[in-house]
């Protein structure tokens, strides 16, 4: 079963207790708020007494003053109520969105602390989903929810004492009706909750089926799948419309069944009501007022199973986005981990280093190396053998089964991870380009002078392409850069190596990609690099590891 699937309870007091600590940083905006809503469902009380008021002890005396005076006081109510809705709605709204940063923020942070296997094994997609939509879903309970729905209990409550007070029997008529309103609310509930599981499924199969056809639409032109694609998104938005449409009968009757019991209750004061009037048991602005409070009643129950449903939608995605949020990064530092003041000479020891992705399916065995400082390597073997295996264990992407891995003689889990990752460049055969420019491509943040990015983009023979460009280094870049050929991409990678003047560099497949003329610009830039610093270079080309030091060979 999906994630997506799974609605999970309409209320569950840890993830409540888990969710109510965002509102922590922002407790006196809840305050106001409370503040506000508790204000504005007196005044909903308040406005049909003072109609009874008016009826009863001046329109019925002929006192015009007195009339005049009770306006009065009704138009000013009225404008209290509107600056505490306006003010409630900017202060919920400003402290749901204050919440939904702070969570996209943690969420954000934490992504960046998981190691490599943690996205081997989650798409993308879902990813996204938890940053975007369930932060989404939670802001709409903390802004349209968690706060407000105190102000619908309080409306509720009042009506019913205010009612009560006025004429018990005819409160209990007009709460006659009130088991109906729940049936038709608990009915609604339902066919709402299946409704949006199947949205929430629709969904999430549209962004993968998206994700994956945009991602591979070559593929898709080159071999004529446009109108077998076509067909299986239909499929898949047809079950999205269906689903939709479900949900939208489901609300196409229920408010319209509120307005129909709302108005046999209504129908019922001015029966019974009437007639308790014409006895003189009852005034005529009691009567009144009790149609009033019976209009404002039942709102507040509708309002409130509509928010029964985001209080619902809210637990399902809490729980998956907690379910993230506390996922543990395997990859951290020691408790004493060592931030050497100088950079590492470069020296690399592999001393019986087994490794596997899963269980004890090794893809190194017993692996032992030596790599003096300064020296060059070049590693070679079949597919699958562990050569870009044995780089990421270098940069701690994974975390070794047995063995050691050394630098200049200790262990690399005791340094720092900052510290230990500062110290490699990697160029891979895939670059990845950031969106932005291509100066802010070389240094990836780092307080790199303009001057060394200059002599860095020059001395990998870059310098003629961007003297093309009208905006030089500044000249922005797309997305994955995918309007650079793969040997612009490959000599900007190389740039940014060289930028950051790493202490040990990794070159995986880096001029596998790259014609014959673009490998001659960056032999000399190769050679650039590798100067003076440790190099590990995996390549197939011999004219790559033919200048290397040594040659390891793994099968």
């Amino acid at each position: 079963m999906q994630e997506e699937e799974v609605l999970g309870k309409a209320y569950d007091s840890r993830l409540m207790r888990r969710l109510v600590t965002y509102l922590r940083p922002y407790k006196s905006y809840v305050a106001l708020a409370l503040a506000l809503i508790l204000l504005e469902s007196s005044l909903e009380v308040a406005f049909p007494w003072l109609t009874k008021i008016a009826i009863d002890r001046y329109i019925a005396a002929a006192n015009i003053a007195g009339l005049t005076t009770i306006a009065v006081i009704y138009v000013l109510l009225l404008l209290i109520r509107f600056v505490c809705a306006s003010a409630e709605t900017y202060v919920l709204q400003n402290t749901g969105q204050k919440i939904m940063y702070d969570m996209r923020m943690q969420v954000f942070r934490h992504l960046h602390t998981l190691a490599p296997s943690f996205y081997d094994k989650n798409p993308v997609g879902r990813l996204i989903t938890r940053v975007i939509t369930d932060v989404d879903v939670l802001n709409e309970l903390f802004s349209a929810g968690i706060v407000s729905i105190f102000g619908d209990i309080f409306t509720l409550s009042g009506i019913m004492v205010a009612i009560l007070v006025l004429n018990w029997e005819l409160g209990l008529v007009t709460l006659s009706v009130v088991p109906l309103i729940f049936l038709t609310t608990a009915i609604f509930r339902r066919k709402a909750r299946d409704s949006y599981r199947r949205v929430r499924i629709a969904i999430a199969k549209i962004n993968a089926f998206l994700q994956e056809h945009i991602t591979g639409m070559s593929v898709v032109q080159l071999y004529n799948r446009e109108r077998k694609s076509a067909r299986k998104f239909d499929e898949i938005n047809n079950e999205h419309l269906l689903a939709n449409l479900d949900g939208i009968l489901a609300y196409s009757w229920f408010y319209p069944a509120i307005e129909l019991l709302s108005s046999v209750a209504i129908a019922l004061i001015i029966w019974y009501g009437g007639g308790k009037v014409i006895q003189g048991a009852l005034t005529l602005g009691a009567l009144v007022a009790f149609t009033q409070y019976s209009n404002r009643f039942f709102q507040p129950i509708a309002d409130m199973s509509e928010k029964y449903n985001i209080l619902q939608s809210a637990m399902a995605s809490s729980e998956r986005l907690f379910r993230l949020i506390d996922t543990p990064a395997t990859i951290i530092n020691s408790p004493h981990a060592i931030k050497p003041a100088r950079p590492p000479k470069g020296e690399i020891e592999f001393r019986n280093v087994w490794f596997a992705y899963e269980d004890e399916n090794w893809v190194l065995k017993d692996v032992s190396f030596h790599v003096h400082p300064g020296e060059s390597v070049a590693i070679v073997g079949h597919t699958g053998a562990g050569k870009t295996t044995t780089t990421s264990l270098l940069t701690r992407f994974y975390d070794i089964q047995k063995g050691e891995i050394l630098l200049d003689g200790v262990n690399i889990a005791q340094f720092d991870l900052e510290y230990l990752r500062s110290s490699f460049a990697v160029v891979l055969q895939d670059v990845f380009l950031f969106s932005g420019t291509i100066e802010s491509n070389i240094r990836l943040g780092s307080p790199i002078p303009r001057e060394k990015v200059a002599a860095a983009v020059k001395d990998v023979n870059l310098a003629p392409f961007l003297r093309a460009l009208p905006l030089g280094v500044e000249h922005p870049v797309n997305e994955r850069g995918t309007t650079f050929s793969v040997g612009q991409r490959q000599l900007l990678a190389f740039a940014r190596a060289l930028a950051h003047d790493p202490q040990i560099l990794i070159l995986d497949e880096a001029t596998s990609s790259v014609d014959t003329e673009t490998e001659l610009q960056i032999r000399q830039a190769i050679d650039r690099l590798m100067r003076d610093r440790t190099s590990i270079i995996i390549a197939h080309r011999l004219s790559t590891i033919q200048r290397c030091d040594k040659i390891i060979v793994m099968h």
